[in-house]
């Protein structure tokens, strides 16, 4: 059933960018003619709000745009038609090839270029691409700027550059040095400590850019390491989430007893998650959880994360003195809120830290330079480390969608039927999540899939799956 609402819901358009699967029919899928359209509306923006060319000729000042992919199939193609575009509208492109999301948000910088456009589909299996789309800063757009993009690729008639004022493709094949050395300059990441733990890990790096750019890092890091799935074919070995379901062959792998620490990332490498020696699961939610606690060990201040995440970041941030805020799921929205709290590390449970002296970015490069830090400074087993932080559990669950669904109406009904229950706090600026005193559920509609996504946590596996499962039928039953 999931494979075959993926085709039938397959071009998604918000305010982070534009997603859908390759091929099909203009307007229902991700197309060469929806990649221009879409390219076209972002450079326009871009003109709009501060690009070189703002009230300019073509052929005066052309803003640079910053275009990196991950390894998809579709990859090529995307990234063909988004560069002609780019050059089409009189802007310069410098290409940054095969690069991870972290590495194309730090490029812009770098380059002080105008904007950048990420190629990915994240977590998405094969059939899926996106463009993910940045502002001058290296940031994703906010639901302001996405917004107005959107309304220009829907009501804008489009002028593009004579043959005079095309603009210039570049190639540039140092993004990944960039992004290595930044990490490794990073104060709290402790080299000398790490390459004396002479640590031996597995990676699975999912066919994609990981398998570049990954092995990189660890010997600039010198730790021994064996990775899976390297190449960066695109053709993915396993479901591209790095969930436990999705990680068995990992998991058989570490439990050889040759490594001390398993490594899983996404296809664009802004997610992480962990296993520990014996070849269970870290969790994904304590990669932010871990790192935090090595941060404010080191560094006073305030943790973010999205209202989908772990209690366990709290009860960390309110042991060394800091407050802990909640964010609406998003990227966007978690740096935002970091800023306004001043906030010395935050995130997002599902593996994605962001640690402001390097940028406001989730970074598996950053989370794993950190979390080997930590590993070694302490001296312990990773499944040592893990329960040394408290102990919830998280089920996630999804309801599919069709095109019928009325999902907002759905939420509002489920938030009715909660408002008047004493025990429970309601909070509707995402969906709708329930708190209630030992346990919450979150219920919101994907930014990035047909789906309703249904997170739910408490003190065990059985009674976050329950409470998950008992709002999932309360939805069922509504869409009757």
């Amino acid at each position: 059933m999931e494979g075959a609402l993926n085709w039938i819901m397959t071009l998604i358009k918000s305010i982070s960018g534009i997603r859908g699967t390759i091929g099909g029919r203009t307007g229902d899928t991700l197309n060469p003619l929806d990649i221009v359209k879409f390219t076209t509306a972002y450079t326009t923006f871009i003109r709009r709000n501060g690009g070189l060319g703002q009230d300019a000729d073509f052929n005066q000042n052309r803003p640079t745009i910053v275009v990196g992919r991950d390894a998809r199939i579709s990859g090529v193609m995307v990234d063909n038609v988004v560069c002609g575009t780019i050059m089409g509208m009189g802007y310069d492109v410098v290409n940054i090839g095969l690069a991870t999301t972290p590495t194309t948000e730090l490029a812009v910088q770098w380059l002080g270029a105008d904007g950048g456009i990420i190629i990915t589909a994240s977590h998405n299996p094969r059939q899926w691409n996106a463009l993910k789309l940045l502002n001058r800063k290296g940031e994703f757009l906010t639901a302001k700027d996405g917004a107005e993009v959107l309304k220009i690729a829907e009501e804008e008639d489009f002028e593009y550059a004579d043959v005079e004022s095309l603009g210039h493709y570049i190639n540039c094949d140092e993004a990944d040095q960039w992004h290595i050395d930044e990490v490794m300059a990073l104060s709290l990441v402790d080299e000398d400590s790490i390459k004396k733990a002479h640590f031996r890990v597995c990676v699975d790096a999912i066919n994609s850019v990981g398998g570049v750019i990954l092995p990189k890092l660890l010997d600039e890091l010198g730790v021994e390491y064996t990775i899976l799935n390297g190449e960066p074919t695109g053709d993915f070995a396993h479901n591209p989430e790095p969930l436990e379901k999705n990680l068995q062959g990992i998991m058989d792998e570490m439990k050889t007893g040759k490594y001390d620490l398993g490594i899983v990332v996404d296809p664009d490498v802004d997610r992480l998650a962990f296993i520990c020696e014996d070849g269970t699961m870290f969790g994904e939610e304590y990669t932010l959880v871990s790192v935090a606690d090595y941060v404010l060990s080191h560094t006073k201040g305030n943790t973010v994360s999205n209202l989908s995440s772990t209690r366990a970041l709290r009860d960390v941030t309110e042991k060394h003195g800091g407050q802990y805020s909640a964010a609406a799921v998003g990227e966007v929205n978690v740096t935002t809120k970091m800023k306004e709290v001043g906030a010395v590390i935050g995130g997002e449970g599902n593996g994605g830290v962001i640690y402001p002296e390097s940028h406001y970015g989730r970074d598996a490069l950053v989370g794993i330079a950190l979390f080997l830090s930590s590993l070694a400074q302490k001296g312990v087993k990773v499944s040592e480390l893990r329960k040394q932080f408290p102990n919830y559990f998280i089920a996630k669950n999804r309801i599919d969608l069709t095109p019928e669904t009325d999902v907002d109406a759905i939420l509002k009904k489920v938030k009715e039927m909660f408002a008047a229950d004493k025990d429970a706090v309601v909070n509707d600026i995402d969906g709708v999540k329930i708190d209630f005193s030992d346990r919450w559920v979150h219920l919101r509609k994907s930014n990035t899939e047909p789906i309703i996504r249904v997170y739910s946590e408490a003190h065990t596996m059985e009674e976050a799956d329950e409470l998950g499962k008992r709002l999932m039928q309360v939805v069922y039953d509504m869409a009757k």
